[in-house]
């Protein structure tokens, strides 16, 4: 009987040692990364954000798993140079990609017949070589690296596996979606597999089968959305779900009002977006349940967010951003202020907000803290580790966000710097010298230019932006002499009297009970999205 007892007693001593040892290798492995990445998402474009009319229960569940950072910025009001921001770690300025690449710029602009003052600086066209980008420095640590979807960070030769990536489904040059959301597509990095398949959910089918594939290794995955870029596109049944929201609520008069260089859109009412968003949430839902299934949510970091704002003028005149001014393209928080949400399961700090300013270039220190990796200064030289905030302390830095934007966008916005310091937000535009100053505690909405009456901050933080400009060496637009005021004016009139009632012709003909774009909903009847 003794030997009996003395076998059980040795038995369950072993199984206490094992249980020991597998519980220390979980806490002991390094955890994984997933970076969720959304095209021309804005601030507002959520349930969990403030949207009665966009539905996205997986984001917003995720949202409330993690940290919620209410300040949280983009590091450009367009895709390319935010982009590179999150790979690198450097502000547009440092690294040279200062606007989406592809733009026209010096006197190759005249050709859009755009009548500007300016010429539009020169940009790098390639993420730099030179620089570590966070995928190098996720696979030299160990890490089995992957990117899936947009990637708009330069042609062959720099594509997602010439910057650290093992893996790149269809990441390639084009920064929207070639032939559209649903199968077939155009995209050499993107096979056609099934007819009217959706984009995003193949997007996150690759994702998920890369993490089950790698789910006893160590893995740094980037799900990099190309939606919510035009062309918008959904199915029949989404757009008839999110049509009727509307006829129920009610439809505002109109959808629109002018902003200074086109109309920008006032109210979220556009139910083939909201399709669009919608797929896109399901999307991250697949995803996050793949982590679920695979025993692997509680050792994943999360991390989601977006580019730049939401486009509310030019491109498609999607989504509204208000009280936010501006959209895409912006120089106001509606093109920069974004989703910024970062899960980290053992925190255990889910569902709290931090308001403390943060940008896409903290991102890659934040991680590298994170997974308990070197941290590498003398790259991620404009990001800092968020990690203090995360774990629930307060993180007393003042440090400036600088903003460099010597470019016309195709959505409004005009060539200019920003610096914001603690409260204040000062824009500087290159047209002409001028400069605004918002107290964005008092007016997030940029209603009120404070600079008369703040002379002193305004002056201190101009020249601090004008000098960190010189500093690290930036490109500038050029005037254009051949300039034509009269030829300008022209345009702007045709935009109030042409393209603003066109815009509200095409608001109610999308909402009108006959609407259809094509014979087959661009092909998706033949499959679920």
């Amino acid at each position: 009987m003794l030997t009996k007892f003395s076998a059980f007693i040795t038995c369950l001593y072993i199984l206490g040692l094992t249980a020991c040892k597998d519980q220390k290798q979980i806490i002991d492995k390094k955890p994984n990364v997933l970076f969720i990445l959304v095209d021309d998402l804005g601030l507002f474009d959520l349930g969990v954000t403030g949207s009665s009319f966009y539905e996205t229960p997986n984001i917003d569940r995720l949202a409330k798993q993690g940290m919620i950072f209410t300040q949280g910025y983009a590091a450009s009001r367009v895709c390319s140079p935010s982009r590179a921001s999150i790979m690198t770690g450097k502000f547009t300025a440092r690294h040279g990609i200062t606007d989406w690449i592809g733009a026209k710029s010096g006197k190759e602009w005249r050709k859009l017949q755009r009548h500007d003052k300016l010429l539009p600086a020169t940009y790098v066209h390639n993420l730099p070589h030179e620089d570590i980008s966070i995928a190098e420095a996720m696979k030299s640590s160990g890490y089995k690296t992957f990117f899936a979807g947009k990637w708009h960070l330069g042609n062959l030769g720099s594509y997602p596996e010439d910057h650290g990536f093992d893996i790149n489904i269809g990441g390639w040059e084009k920064g929207s979606p070639m032939g559209g959301y649903f199968s077939p597509w155009k995209n050499p990095k993107l096979k056609n597999t099934i007819k009217g398949e959706n984009l995003s959910m193949r997007l996150a089918k690759e994702t998920s089968n890369f993490i089950e594939q790698h789910k006893d290794s160590t893995f740094f995955a980037f799900l990099s959305f190309y939606a919510v870029h035009g062309p918008i596109q959904t199915t029949e049944q989404k757009w008839s779900k999110y049509r009727e929201k509307i006829r129920k609520k009610g439809l505002h008069e109109t959808g629109y009002k002018m902003e200074r260089v086109l109309p920008i859109r006032h109210v979220q009412d556009n139910p083939i977006y909201a399709g669009l968003v919608e797929s896109m949430d399901d999307a991250v839902g697949q995803v996050l349940k793949t982590l679920i299934d695979n025993g692997l949510e509680e050792n994943t970091i999360v991390v989601f967010t977006s580019d730049n704002g939401g486009v509310a003028s030019g491109d498609n005149f999607s989504t509204s951003n208000l009280p936010l001014r501006g959209g895409k393209g912006y120089q106001w928080e509606g093109g920069i202020r974004e989703p910024f949400f970062i899960k980290v399961p053992w925190l255990r700090n889910a569902g709290t907000t931090s308001d403390f300013p943060v940008v896409g270039t903290d991102f890659y220190p934040t991680i590298l803290d994170l997974a308990g990796l070197g941290l590498r200064p003398e790259q991620h030289v404009d990001g800092i580790s968020l990690k203090p905030i995360l774990e629930g302390k307060v993180l007393n830095v003042n440090r400036p966000l600088y903003w460099h934007y010597p470019h016309y966008g195709n959505q409004g916005g005009n060539p200019s710097s920003i610096i914001r310091e603690k409260n204040w937000k000062l824009i500087h535009y290159w047209e002409d010298g001028t400069e605004e100053l918002y107290d964005l505690v008092k007016d997030i909405g940029e209603q009120n230019n404070v600079l008369k009456s703040n002379p002193l901050i305004a002056k201190k933080l101009s020249n601090d932006l004008l000098d960190w400009l010189d500093k690290v060496g930036v490109q500038l637009p050029t005037k254009d002499e051949k300039f034509n005021a009269v030829l300008a004016l022209q345009r702007h009139q045709d935009i109030i009297t042409g393209k603003w009632p066109e815009l509200e012709a095409q608001r109610n003909e999308i909402l009108s009970k006959n609407f259809k774009p094509n014979n087959d909903w661009w092909s998706s009847k033949t499959t679920s999205d």
